[in-house]
Order: structure tokens, then C-alpha cells, then sequence
């Protein structure tokens, strides 16, 4: 079997979990970007650092602060480099899916509690909540049901397999 430039996996297309995270990742970085482009992201001199101060939001709907969009950039660089194993890109999707579901409890948690409150630190609004559900769900579902035969003989022993 022919191997790639560098002598490592066989050379080939990549395993589907692999290229959903380079794309998962993708996205995640054009989103922390867009997040500092003035015109993209609405009222972007009350952009903040963080808290529900930041009255800034992306394409005018999902509220963010330079600590949110600078979540998005380290999320995505995390993706692309646990893209790089089958392993990696199942953690990176599997376990950022369930991240951005505890991140869709605490923002229903803190709209139930009180927005204003000092505990909304990245911010969230009512469009963050319900697409952090989605990327959750989608995420998951990726990780889970696109790794099943990659790297591992239809086993999923372990997340360290594949590698």
C-alpha cells in the first residue's frame, strides 16, 4: 500500500470523521474571525471583552465578546489539530458536542436566573442558546456515527485507537 510524502498513514482519501472535523474546525475559525470584522458583526464598537455588557452580535443575531470569539478561534485550532487522527477528530467532535451542550444548559440556566447577572460571562443570548443545541447534537451525531468503522476493525474500544 502506498504511503503519504511524510512516510505516515497510507496514502488515500481521508476517513469521513476526519474531514468532518477539518470542516467542523473550519467553520469555527471563520466564525471567531468574522466575529472582529466590523459590518459582519453589528454594533461592533460596544463589542466588550467579555459579560453581557458586550452588546455587539454576529450577522446582528448570536451576541459576542472578544473572550466568545476568541473561544471560537481556540476551538477551531484545537479541531484542526485533532483533526489529524481518527482519534482526535472523534474527541474533537464527540467531546466539543457535549461541551456545546453543557454550554446550551448553562445558557438556558442563566436566561432562567437572570441575563444581567455577572455568571453570563460570554455572552449568551436566546440565538447562542439555540444554536450551541444544534452544534451539540451535530457535533455528536458526527462524532459518534462517523467513526464507527474508522480505524477500528468496527470496534470502538477506545478513543486512543486509530492512531
Amino acid at each position: 500500500m502506498a504511503r503519504g510524502a511524510r512516510g505516515g498513514r497510507a496514502a488515500g482519501p481521508r476517513p469521513r470523521v476526519q474531514v468532518a472535523a477539518l470542516v467542523v474546525a473550519g467553520v469555527f475559525l471563520l466564525i471567531g474571525v468574522l466575529g472582529f470584522i466590523p459590518g459582519i458583526t453589528t454594533d461592533y464598537g460596544e463589542l466588550r471583552f467579555g459579560g453581557h455588557h458586550s452588546d455587539a452580535h454576529l450577522l446582528g443575531l448570536f451576541q459576542v465578546s472578544i473572550l466568545h470569539n476568541a473561544v471560537h478561534l481556540f476551538f477551531g485550532l484545537a479541531g484542526l489539530v485533532l483533526a489529524r487522527s481518527i482519534a482526535g477528530a472523534r474527541v474533537f467532535l464527540a467531546g466539543g458536542g457535549a461541551i456545546y451542550l453543557a454550554l446550551w444548559l448553562y445558557g438556558l440556566a442563566i436566561e432562567a436566573i437572570n441575563p444581567d447577572a455577572g455568571a453570563n460571562i460570554l455572552p449568551l443570548n436566546d440565538a447562542d442558546n439555540w444554536l450551541h443545541l444544534a452544534l451539540g447534537f451535530g457535533m455528536l451525531a458526527l462524532g459518534l456515527l462517523l467513526s464507527n468503522q474508522a480505524g477500528t476493525g468496527g470496534r470502538l474500544d477506545g478513543p486512543a485507537e486509530g492512531r
